[in-house]
């Protein structure tokens, strides 16, 4: 049997709470303000919104309300002097620099044209933009650096110390989205656009890093083609309550869009479709298990 000291045992308490804020800071920023709030890609009742704005609030990147119209602006008018994060003005800018200096002009003039009446008439979206100032600060900092101090009697300093180094690494998880994502990886989906696929982003980011599908299809929920849990934690997280009836109307994009998309604009890059495509092995066919067969 293995015992651990008392102080080993609360360095690993922290640790693990680190991770668990990290991780609900980030579902309030990919599976809320992104997916549910900026594109409804699908909807949510009143306990899941509730519990996304928390979350959200928890992650300090400004309301649901201002960061969804950002993020509207940059898709609509995406790598132009409108995008707030214009990739095209370097790595440095699409990542911290462009939240370092003036907004474009244009952001700001083709910010005012877009429609955020759907988000501003959600009372639980509405209170939180109004109170912002007050609820950020408790929910970011001050309770995250509290909880380890009353349970555990962690020093202020280390607490303090630990949590924001939380909220960075959160910051640069985003960030990554708008700059590596822009940049490096595949387009298997539209060879034209600059947002790419990168595994790593989306490990990080809780399955934001699908760039190229994302720009390509922006209404879907998953994000991705395939939504694979193990790098889209916020695909998991919707579909958990998409079953208990909490989320619903989940827009996806069927295999023959993608499938005409892919042909039509992608790089080449996009893996076999299925059974028959061109490209699968012959010994997927010589090895495969076919299930109730038909007699012909």
């Amino acid at each position: 049997m293995i015992y651990m000291s008392k102080k080993q045992i609360l360095t690993i308490a922290i640790k693990q709470l680190t991770v668990v804020l990290y991780i609900c800071g980030g579902l309030g920023i990919t599976a809320g303000a992104h997916r549910l709030w900026a594109h409804r890609s699908y909807q949510a009742k009143w306990p899941m919104r509730l519990i996304l704005t928390i979350f959200n609030t928890l992650a300090f990147e400004n309301s649901v309300i201002e960061w969804s119209r950002d993020h509207r602006v940059h898709h609509k008018f995406s790598e132009t002097d409108a995008d707030p994060h214009n990739a095209k003005r370097g790595f440095f800018f699409s990542h911290i620099g462009w939240l370092l200096c003036r907004k474009h002009p244009e952001v700001k003039s083709k910010g005012k044209g877009i429609d955020m009446s759907d988000l501003e008439q959600d009372p639980i979206l509405a209170f939180q933009d109004k109170h912002y100032l007050l609820l950020m600060p408790l929910t970011c900092f001050v309770i995250p650096t509290m909880i380890p101090m009353y349970f555990w009697n962690e020093t202020f300093f280390n607490a303090f110390c630990v949590n924001i180094f939380r909220y960075v690494f959160t910051l640069n998880a985003t960030w990554l989205v708008n700059s590596a994502a822009h940049m490096w990886g595949d387009k298997p989906y539209d060879k034209f656009i600059n947002p790419s696929e990168n595994v790593s982003v989306s490990i990080f980011a809780l399955g934001e890093g699908w760039h190229n599908y994302h720009h390509t299809f922006p209404w879907d929920y998953k994000t991705s083609e395939l939504g694979k849990y193990s790098t889209n934690l916020s695909a998991a997280f919707i579909d958990f309550f998409a079953k208990i009836g909490w989320a619903y109307d989940l827009r996806t994009v069927s295999m023959d869009m993608i499938k005409k998309r892919v042909q039509r604009t992608g790089d080449g890059t996009h893996e076999i479709w299925g059974w028959g495509d061109k490209d699968q092995r012959k010994e997927d066919y010589d090895e495969a298990t076919i299930l109730y067969r038909k007699d012909y």
